[in-house]
């Protein structure tokens, strides 16, 4: 299982805690697991990434064993640490100004 943490705005479209436990088949990288999320919870499609494109929005970052993965191709593999479920997946609302 995955961890996945969600930022508020997040957890409250779902309607649920700040982590999530996900069943990823095949490879654990950024697009399976955010795949597995969307399909798990269908609210949040297009919130994370873009309809069309499937692009991450600009607003969110994502985090993985205290490495910012924002701009890592979404089909390299997360580390072993978070594919086992040991370190979760943050997604992370960015925050903007100035």
């Amino acid at each position: 299982m995955v961890r996945v943490k969600l930022p508020f705005p997040l957890r409250s479209l779902a309607q649920v805690g700040s982590e999530v436990q996900l069943e990823v088949k095949g490879d654990v990288t950024q697009r399976s697991v955010l795949d597995a999320l969307e399909e798990s919870y269908p609210m949040l499609k297009g919130t994370i990434r873009d309809h069309v494109t499937k692009k991450r929005r600009a607003f969110l970052r994502f985090f993985a064993c205290e490495e910012d993965l924002s701009h890592e191709s979404p089909d390299a593999l997360l580390p072993e640490e978070v594919a086992s479920g040991k370190e979760p997946y943050f997604i992370v609302g960015a925050i903007a100004g100035g």
